[in-house]
């Protein structure tokens, strides 16, 4: 008997750590397009998505722009770090952030009101075709791939030629399509090119409607939906 509750105990302790793995790495980058290149009509954008149950504080967490073989934000600019002391820095469960990666108004049309704006006197140079960004818990600068400091939370790859990929990294974009995360930003196998599909621009921000996909906890057993559930 003591056996059974012994291995019982376990089994519990290990589900409960990989629930708790699952939540840690519930926010990811969901959208990133690139093709404004400074146009007063276009505007750069990273799109953050919370694939959990429960509200994620982004605060202290940068996100990093590199081209497509160089280092993480290698120029002035290039990187993004989520203020303190805002409770913007919030995502809601199944709910987005929008950074706006330069000063252009629109995408095509006007996109919604940012969450945050990397400056309005610096920009991220990002190339509109090819390059990588990644979500992580402390600053790099001029740092290489897989020498990178925190942990990293998140990364996207775009672009034949690109580096650091998760898995493989998504094709090539263009100044009509960004890099959009499948079942909007649901879908997660750390495989950028199976994760994502290159397509028309649709950027969401904080007041946009939740996923309903996510928002809808499956009651079968055994998949990630029960997990989520945990923390709801």
């Amino acid at each position: 008997m003591k056996k059974l509750a012994t291995i019982f105990i376990a089994s519990a302790l290990v589900a409960l750590t990989a629930s708790a793995a699952f939540a840690a790495n519930s926010v990811r980058i969901s959208q990133v397009y690139g093709g404004g290149g400074g146009s007063s009509t276009a505007t750069d954008f990273v799109e953050l998505f919370n694939a959990s149950g429960s509200p994620v504080d982004v605060a202290g967490w940068s996100i990093e722009y590199g081209s497509s073989t160089g280092a993480w934000n290698s120029f002035a600019g290039n990187a993004f770090t989520f203020p303190s002391g805002t409770t913007a820095t919030i995502i809601q469960p199944c709910g987005y952030l929008l950074l706006n990666c330069n000063i252009g108004t629109g995408v095509g049309v006007v996109i919604p009101t940012a969450d945050f704006t990397v400056s309005p006197t610096t920009v991220f140079n990002m190339s509109g075709t090819q390059g990588k960004v990644m979500l992580v818990t402390s600053l790099n600068t001029n740092v290489v791939c897989g020498s990178e400091v925190g942990t990293i939370i998140d990364k996207v790859s775009y672009g034949a030629s690109a580096n650091c990929a998760e898995g493989t990294a998504v094709g090539t974009l263009t100044a009509a399509n960004a890099a959009i995360r499948n079942s909007g930003g649901v879908t997660d196998s750390d495989n950028n090119l199976a994760d994502f599909t290159v397509g028309t621009p649709t950027p969401r921000y904080s007041g946009s409607p939740r996923n309903a996909t996510c928002l809808a906890v499956p009651t079968t057993r055994n998949t990630w939906g029960q997990l989520k559930s945990i923390y709801r």
